[in-house]
């Protein structure tokens, strides 16, 4: 897995890249506390995400109430078909907003934070 961080305003982007299983799950979340020093609002750019095992999506739930706990939240963009099987399946996607690309989930921060 590769992960790649930037801001865009107030709002930090994590692009996920490859599986997200237990194996990298800690890559995530290392990167994810290391940079929600700077800032509560996220958005995971799951593009070129291919995969996620159960141990994947705890770790992005687990991310999310960090960043809730913070009064902040994590939006994801751009999930593809197999990784969305399991938001749907566990159905975790009522925790989640979903978009199909950045600039829309940057302008649903706008209204909140004026990113």
């Amino acid at each position: 897995m590769n992960i790649n961080y930037y801001e865009k305003g107030k709002v930090g982007v994590l692009e996920l890249q490859g599986r997200l299983d237990s194996y990298n799950a800690p890559e995530l979340k290392r990167t994810f506390e290391q940079k929600s020093a700077n800032t509560p609002y996220f958005i995971f750019d799951m593009n070129g995400c291919e995969f996620i095992d159960s141990t994947g999506l705890g770790m992005i739930v687990a991310c999310l109430k960090t960043a809730s706990q913070a009064g902040g939240d994590i939006r994801l963009v751009g999930i593809q078909d197999k990784p969305k099987m399991v938001f749907d399946i566990t159905r975790a996607y009522k925790i989640f907003q979903f978009f199909d690309n950045l600039n829309s989930a940057l302008d649903s921060y706008e209204l909140e934070i004026g990113s």
